[in-house]
């Protein structure tokens, strides 16, 4: 259930210190309804009518870390007001700030776009984690097939299978929509499934590690390992809800050494151990029993990582640029 209590009291700061003629714009994800609901009341408790004395909308953040194509400048702005001339405003206020705006009818709408959108991810991510379980005891490469399917220009867009799903949208945002859905006597078994298989993930993750481990001859507890990447997502440095991490706390209840780099994230904590990352060129990879790559960050020199270690564990297809080689394993 979402904790209301961070954008309740933002609001009613906000109410305390409202004049007339000011715009209020929420852009935090939230579940369809917030802004009229609950933002819309506590505003007008000042006395000042909304589209008349101050104007109301709500504009959902769209930000892709590590995206060096798309920003905040080349990214359209959905938009929507509490009345016309809420919107109106909230256009006008958003053209100097972006390419393109984009009005909708209600702030309904534009909550329930957001989370479509993150919805939309958080799914067809899921169906590809799953299908790479199947592939994987089927030995199909699901990489190549996806690779393939999207030389289809029409009705399908490429999603790659991972360690599961991070940051602080995708995990969270779509149960807005599923506990808000239970007002309606009507329960969106979609979004608890993906979520279900994406959370599963990473224990996936550390069983194949063990099982790969294990045909090399090398038991899992006791193991020394050197993860690579422990941001939620590629040239980051942000770690919330991160799949990396998750795995780096599976493997060390499982009793492996764990080491990491990083070199987005210098320090990290996994369970009770304060850790700092390994610095790849001073490292001595052969000290460890494989080197897992969890996030496949830019600066990554792959061949160089694979030529050092006994063993590479590629959990996301990041070697696929260097060909065969029987020092990789892929998950």
């Amino acid at each position: 259930e979402p904790d209301l209590g961070p954008l309740k009291s933002a609001t009613q700061a906000v109410a305390d210190h409202l004049r007339p003629g000011q715009l209020v714009i929420l852009q935090s994800t939230t579940f369809p309804g917030t802004t009229e609901e609950l933002l819309l009341p506590a505003l007008q408790e000042s006395g000042l009518k909304v589209g008349e004395d101050f104007f109301l909308a709500f504009s959902p953040e769209r930000i892709d870390y590590g995206n060096r194509q798309y920003m905040v400048a080349n990214t359209p702005k959905v938009v929507a007001g509490v009345t016309p001339q809420c919107c109106e405003l909230t256009v006008v206020f958003f053209s100097s700030l972006v390419e393109k705006v984009v009005p909708v009818s209600s702030p309904k709408v534009a909550e329930c776009t957001k989370l479509l959108e993150n919805i939309f991810r958080s799914v067809n991510i899921a169906l590809v984690n799953e299908l790479s379980e199947l592939c994987q005891r089927m030995d199909v490469d699901l990489w190549e097939v996806i690779h393939a399917a999207a030389s289809k220009p029409f009705g399908f867009m490429p999603f790659y299978p991972g360690i599961g799903v991070g940051g602080h949208c995708i995990p969270v945002d779509p149960f807005y929509l599923s506990w808000k859905a239970k007002e309606y006597d009507f329960y969106l078994d979609f979004i608890e499934l993906a979520a279900k298989t994406n959370d599963n993930r990473p224990y996936y993750v550390v069983s194949r590690i063990g099982d790969i481990l294990g045909k090399q001859g090398t038991l899992l507890q006791g193991a020394k390992l050197l993860l690579l990447g422990v941001s939620f997502k590629r040239d980051v440095k942000d770690t919330r809800n991160s799949p990396a991490v998750r795995v780096a706390e599976l493997l060390q209840e499982k009793g492996a050494q764990i080491a990491y780099s990083d070199p987005f994230v210098p320090e990290l904590t996994i369970g009770d151990t304060p850790l700092t990352s390994v610095d790849l060129g001073t490292a001595n990879l052969p000290d460890y029993a494989a080197t897992i790559i969890l996030v496949n960050h830019t600066s990554l020199n792959l061949a160089e990582v694979v030529d050092q270690s006994q063993l590479v564990i590629d959990a996301v297809d990041a070697t696929r640029p260097l060909g065969s080689n029987p020092k990789v394993v892929k998950l």
